[in-house]
């Protein structure tokens, strides 16, 4: 085998291979002769069928086995004797000629092919002690603990039936239809639907409507969905509902004490307090480390220059410029909308891709130099959580299938591992940790975002396209339903 480098251009490499067709000739011998004992051929004993016959017979498909077989033996040989690694896998360009095709199975001509590739580039090694990120902090004050347990504890309020007018903070017990354009659409009905006027619950409009209604009442109430509603194709409309009042009742006194947390599973009222505020610890702990994660990702991007493998760059592209596209589609926006271009965002989402392929390297160089290992107890669970997300009937599938395809496996197993390799470079590197406000923490600096994820515009499109490391993370999907608003979420705990 002759092994010739026709490129060494920065991270790209060609090799030339040449296997001689007398070195063919013999391996394919080698596979005739292995097989003339095992084949049964009618009008020939056992081991006795001549070599030309044989030859004549499976001649060309033992050659094709010869040939695959030099293909994926030597690919590995020759990246290991220059002691490279490569990106991804080589590309192999071979004859397309076939006429050629059919000399090299017949043994007749020499089997030459190429191997295109790029090598992963070599990563410095650096103090990373010198880095300095700080680590904001906030500290929860207990009249934030005590605000979270009433809420806690407002569902396991007693309420009694009351005559006359709903007012805020009553219960209204109904049935609802919603139209839009005079028809019924999905998701825009129910019945005996309970709802704490005040609440905010509901699309806004919604509420303020019921206010002053008795049990028995049938009202229509119109109200808009907002332009930003999850469900694109009721999404600024108006709609009409058909409300029935079934009953009202008025909320009784908000207590907090052990029987409240007996009511809600718990031993205790105090035990209840202190499983809110774990809870909140660890929401304002996650923005936190989240935050810190950003500033240690940022300090690497400026510590680490070198050019990222193009294909692997191009990969992650393709992944990010999907996601961006396809949560565009589905929030009917358009890139206009998102304040830039088409060509403005590509530039900036190119950006991206360098900075996460390259910042992968790096976490990748570094975990191997520390000698972090994900283990298989850490894999099995995240791997029970993604299995626990699917519906049961559909769970021996998943896992199944990630049982059978290793490249799945791995792909649970990196951001595993990339925690991981987080948590020891915040045990190195030098870390100020900042008391700050809560309005501090949870700040959305625009300029901050725009140059960490590389957003293409300061209305940047709602593609999860992170920074490299960065937990992309998937928004919850909300259905159509209109009783819910928008990302009704808990402020507090955003």
């Amino acid at each position: 085998m002759q092994v010739t480098e026709t490129l060494n251009n920065g991270l790209k490499r060609q090799i030339k291979v040449t296997v001689p067709a007398k070195d063919m000739e013999a391996r394919l011998m080698e596979r005739l002769a292995s097989a003339k004992d095992k084949v049964r051929i009618n009008g020939f004993r056992p081991g006795k069928v001549p070599m030309q016959h044989l030859r004549k017979m499976y001649g060309k498909s033992f050659m094709a086995e010869v040939v695959n077989e030099i293909l994926s033996d030597s690919s590995r040989s020759i990246l290991d004797e220059r002691g490279e690694k490569p990106a991804m896998q080589p590309e192999v360009t071979m004859t397309e000629d076939e006429k050629e095709a059919e000399k090299i199975l017949a043994g007749n001509a020499d089997f030459e092919f190429s191997l295109d590739y790029e090598i992963l580039p070599p990563i410095e090694e650096k103090d990373l002690s010198s880095l300095k990120i700080s680590r904001l902090v906030y500290d929860v004050p207990e009249e934030e603990v005590t605000e979270q347990v009433e809420r806690v504890a407002d569902s396991a309020r007693s309420y009694e039936p009351k005559k006359g007018k709903a007012a805020n903070g009553d219960r209204v017990t109904f049935d609802y239809l919603g139209k839009i354009d005079g028809e019924a659409f999905e998701g825009g009905a129910a019945e005996d639907s309970d709802l704490v006027l005040g609440s905010n619950q509901f699309i806004p409009g919604f509420e303020e409507q019921l206010v002053g209604v008795k049990e028995g009442d049938e009202t229509t109430i119109t109200v808009a969905f907002p332009e930003q509603y999850p469900a694109a194709h009721l999404a600024g409309k108006e709609a009409k509902f058909d409300i029935k009042v079934k009953a009202i009742a008025a909320p009784g006194k908000l207590e907090i004490n052990d029987d409240v947390a007996k009511q809600l599973g718990l031993e205790s009222a105090d035990k209840l307090r202190e499983i809110v505020r774990g809870q909140i610890e660890s929401q304002f702990g996650a923005v936190t480390r989240q935050k810190a994660k950003r500033q240690l990702l940022d300090a690497l991007d400026e510590a680490y220059k070198f050019e990222a493998p193009s294909k692997l760059v191009e990969a992650e592209f393709n992944n990010i410029w999907a996601q961006v596209n396809a949560d565009l589609a589905q929030a009917g926006r358009t890139f206009e909308d998102e304040e830039t271009t088409e060509t403005e965002a590509r530039a900036e989402y190119q950006r991206l891709a360098e900075r996460r392929v390259r910042l992968g390297l790096v976490l990748a160089d570094i975990g191997e130099k520390a000698s972090v290992q994900v283990s298989d107890d850490e894999l099995q669970r995240a791997l029970f959580e993604q299995i626990r997300r699917v519906p049961q009937s559909q769970q021996q599938q998943v896992y199944d299938f990630y049982r059978e395809n290793p490249q799945a496996l791995a792909n649970i197993r990196a951001p595993l591992f990339e925690e991981k390799v987080v948590d020891h470079l915040l045990g190195v590197v030098s870390v100020d940790d900042k008391k700050v406000s809560k309005e501090e923490l949870l700040a959305d600096d625009e300029e901050e975002t725009a140059k960490s994820e590389k957003k293409p515009a300061k209305k940047a499109s709602k593609a999860k396209a992170a920074d490299a490391g960065d937990d992309a993370g998937e928004t919850e999907k909300k259905k159509a339903a209109p009783k819910k608003k928008a990302a009704a979420k808990d402020k507090d705990a955003e």
